[in-house]
């Protein structure tokens, strides 16, 4: 079993003996044969173990035996012990799902502190099986069909070649020492219907259904290959990417087939689930304005496009501009300059740029995210104008008027920052001093 472990580490590129391999141990059979398996053959490592304090008492004798697994294998250890429960009632997901992040989150901490290459974790081909099928009740696509891949970022698993059945075999030849988790057996844990229920009715259907599913994924991970190129030539097609904000044409979108599945594809990576796609579909054929969200992203109907861009958190943000700046460079990147009405000043009629009286303001001046109920004079014009309505006048987009920025005097809009300047600013024949702003874009 040592010779197909190092077989398969090299045919699949997961790492050589020049890396060091932090491996996670918890003290089950699986990490107890893949640690020694490791050392036997030759691999720089050390033991990384998590108490998840799930089981009492037992959880501390798991971590006693990883203890002395390091001495056995005179291998570095790093330990800690979680709070799981408590974490799963705060983050209000599942223990499982806690466990697990909590597990990763520290793994990578460790890695990176300490400088290891890979964290190496002891997945093998059944755990393999009960993921396809995990994934199959919770609703996927094609790349949830095709398994754990042996290298995904810094965490490998080298042993996915080994069933369980050849595992245990190892561990009995060898009369290595491990834990018994009876939380396994627990049919309240998703995995463990599967493991216990599921995949024994399946073997007594097929008693080659295992070597089976593990041929049929291996020929999804490959078609998968085939459909993703295609899924990334149609993104190309359809989508336009600007400032890390993703433009997708609704009219090429609409002409792709099946347009369910190519936009589940689209959305997928940027957390949207399969089952928001037929809404978001049926968007399409209605007015502008409509919006989803995943926990990442926002996706917005604005006229001709889906906008796809960074889901920010709302909150509101001033920045001040004193008398003595010349320049700005957050929020938006500003150049100011004085002047005297005596000196030649070229007109410029560009919105970017804005000839302010200095007479009229009181620094420090405020420069805010503009807000409903804004109102101001647009320059040339005698009323009073609600932004709001300037900017359906200027045919913005949702995402244009996002992103405008307002100067103003105390709570009087002085410039919409590369749209409009107030009337009541202007400078007139008795301007004594010129405030110059120019945006640059």
């Amino acid at each position: 079993m040592i010779q197909q472990l190092i077989h398969f580490i090299t045919e699949n590129k997961i790492f050589d003996k020049r890396h060091k391999i932090l491996v996670g141990v918890s003290g089950g059979i699986d990490s107890v044969v893949l640690l020694d398996l490791l050392d036997k053959g030759g691999y720089s490592m050390a033991i990384a173990h998590c108490n998840f304090q799930l089981r009492g008492a037992e959880s501390d004798k798991d971590e006693r035996l990883v203890q002395t697994l390091a001495l056995k294998y005179d291998v570095p250890i790093y330990k800690i012990a979680f709070d799981t429960l408590g974490v799963a009632s705060e983050r209000k997901i599942s223990i499982e799902m806690a466990a697990r992040d909590l597990r990763y989150e520290w793994f990578e901490k460790i890695r990176t502190e300490n400088n290891f290459d890979f964290i190496a974790v002891a997945h093998h081909r059944d755990d393999q099986l009960e993921t396809f099928f995990l994934n199959l009740a919770r609703g996927t696509g094609l790349a949830g069909l095709t398994g754990m891949k042996p290298v995904n970022g810094k965490v490998v698993r080298p042993l996915l070649f080994a069933s369980r059945i050849e595992i245990e075999k190892y561990r009995h030849e060898l009369f290595l020492e491990f834990r018994m988790d009876a939380s396994n057996q627990n049919l309240e844990f998703q995995r463990n219907k599967i493991r216990h229920s599921l995949m024994p009715i399946m073997d007594s259907l097929n008693p080659n259904f295992r070597e089976g599913l593990i041929r049929t994924m291996d020929h999804l991970d490959k078609t998968s290959i085939i459909y993703n190129q295609t899924i990334s030539e149609h993104w190309n097609r359809v989508v336009t990417t600007k400032d890390q904000t993703h433009y997708i044409s609704i009219s090429a979108l609409q002409n792709l087939e099946p347009l369910e599945a190519y936009l589940f594809e689209f959305l997928k990576p940027f957390g949207f689930k399969g089952s928001s796609i037929s809404d978001i579909i049926q968007s399409l054929t209605g007015l502008s304005g409509k919006q989803f969200c995943s926990a990442t992203h926002r996706l917005l109907h604005d006229r001709e496009n889906l906008v796809l861009s960074v889901l920010v958190e709302e909150e509101e943000i001033h920045y001040y501009l004193d008398e003595e700046q010349n320049e700005l460079n957050v929020p938006v990147h500003l150049l100011i300059t004085k002047d005297l009405p005596t000196e030649s000043i070229p007109f410029s009629d560009s919105k970017f740029e804005a000839s302010i009286d200095q007479d009229k303001i009181q620094f420090p001046l405020l420069i805010r995210k503009w807000q409903q109920g804004d109102t101001f004079r647009p320059l040339g014009m005698s009323g009073i104008k609600k932004l709001s309505d300037y900017f359906i006048d200027s045919k913005l987009s949702l995402l244009e008027k996002e992103n405008v920025w307002i100067l103003a005097n105390g709570e009087q809009i002085i410039w919409i920052i590369g749209h409009r300047l107030d009337d009541r600013y202007k400078i007139t024949y008795q301007t004594k001093r010129i405030l110059h702003i120019k945006a640059l874009n």
